[in-house]
């Protein structure tokens, strides 16, 4: 575990002790003349962290870093791809962007970021929410542009070195998967408990399930998706790819309110570079819409209601979690203004993948199973648990009989493409 990891984990539970460690590999690692460190554990940290560091001379700077045990990636944040690309993106005045040091420092930012806006506003603060979609759907329109003006072929050997990997197949393989779930499928050996409602299952037990959830019925296993995953989201593929950020959820990006027009700000670009535009817009299209579990377990668990009903292999369940009209506009927009198009351009240029649908859903899948461990008692309650185990299959798998809405979406998009 690097000084940040840990950094990362103890900001929870000591924060004195986590801002102490923080000042000193600031002046030790970055020779930064920092006198005074003020972390901001947030729900959205779930592998960040970031706060303010105030210089010996009085001045005051914002610092995020996004740590990631496991990392096969040699260097993080390309900031200034982004920007020659036309990104609205915060530039970092110092930085540190090698493995295990993987630091940036920007000037201090008053403005809240586009996830605290937006659960607020799922909270019932609705006055933002106009000028959040009308900011949102410039962003999107802006986004597509870059798309069409980066899109190029890329090599095996280029396409295996893009830090966006570090989120989708390197956590398959690289050493997450089984620290939270166990072994690869067929690797010999036992994965841990998961608390669930019903009680305690092994994860190799819940890996073998078939699902039925709210009637769409699921014929691939957990292990069935992560063995599919394994292949369609290998790094050294040919294809095509754009300037992406990478990992641009809602906690990446500011609300800009006193623009006019108001406006969003990226930042954070610790997986920004050269790939895939499915693989830029996976983030965004889970995070932004269907995971308010991951971030606010508790309030989530306590509006949830959820049954499970078993028959053999199979588990039946059943759950109102609904999505709130934020997060249907983050969806809309991003689908009707970037997916859709993205995908048509990609046809036109004859850089479309036959299997681009398995394609986008196996890094779909990697967002709830692998962001954060939902066999962690100490995070999730038992029924946020077996939420997330239900995303994942939702995410990753194709429905039968009635479709998902995600599958929905893609039937559309499939239609579209004729």
């Amino acid at each position: 575990m690097t000084t940040l990891d840990a950094i990362q984990r103890l900001q929870f539970s000591d924060r004195q002790a986590a801002e102490a460690m923080l000042l000193g590999f600031m002046r030790s690692e970055l020779s930064l003349n920092a006198v005074r460190v003020d972390l901001r554990p947030l729900a959205v940290s779930l592998n960040s962290f970031n706060g303010f560091v105030t210089l010996e001379d009085g001045t005051r700077l914002f610092f995020k870093t996004h740590t990631e045990s496991d990392t096969i990636i040699a260097e993080y944040y390309n900031a200034g791809q982004l920007a020659e690309a036309g990104y609205p993106v915060l530039q970092p005045i110092h930085s540190s962007t090698e493995s295990g040091r993987q630091l940036l420092i920007y000037p201090v930012v008053d403005e809240p970021s586009v996830f605290d806006v937006a659960w607020a506003i799922e909270q019932g603060e609705a006055g933002a929410l106009a000028a959040l979609t009308s900011a949102q759907q410039a962003t999107d329109d802006r986004l597509m542009e870059i798309y069409a003006a980066t899109l190029a072929p890329q090599n095996a050997a280029d396409a295996a070195s893009a830090p966006v990997h570090q989120l989708f197949h390197h956590r398959l393989a690289g050493g997450r998967l089984e620290r939270f779930y166990g072994p690869l499928p067929g690797v010999a050996g036992n994965g841990p408990g998961i608390q669930l409602p019903d009680g305690t299952h092994s994860m190799r037990e819940i890996r073998q399930v078939r699902w039925t959830i709210n009637g769409q019925v699921y014929d691939d296993t957990l292990d069935d998706l992560i063995q599919r995953a394994l292949v369609m989201l290998e790094p050294a593929q040919h294809g095509p790819s754009i300037i992406g950020h990478g990992d641009a959820h809602n906690g990446n990006l500011f609300f800009l309110r006193e623009d006019q027009p108001p406006s969003l700000l990226y930042f954070d670009p610790a997986f920004a570079g050269r790939h895939h535009p499915l693989l830029d817009l996976a983030k965004p299209l889970f995070h932004n819409v269907f995971a308010m579990w991951m971030y606010h377990a508790q309030e989530k668990a306590s509006a949830l209601t959820l049954t499970v009903r078993k028959a053999d292999d199979r588990w039946v369940i059943t759950h109102d979690y609904t999505l709130p009209p934020v997060r249907t506009m983050f969806w809309t927009s991003k689908v009707e203004r970037v997916l859709l198009p993205a995908l048509a351009l990609l046809k036109r240029n004859g850089l479309l993948r036959e299997d681009w649908r398995a394609f986008l859903k196996a890094a779909l899948f990697c967002c709830p199973l692998l962001t954060i461990n939902l066999a962690d008692r100490g995070k999730f309650p038992p029924v946020i648990s077996l939420l997330g185990l239900c995303m994942a299959i939702e995410m990753g798998s194709e429905s039968r009989g009635e479709h998902s809405p995600l599958d929905r979406t893609l039937d559309e998009a499939e239609r579209a493409l004729r």
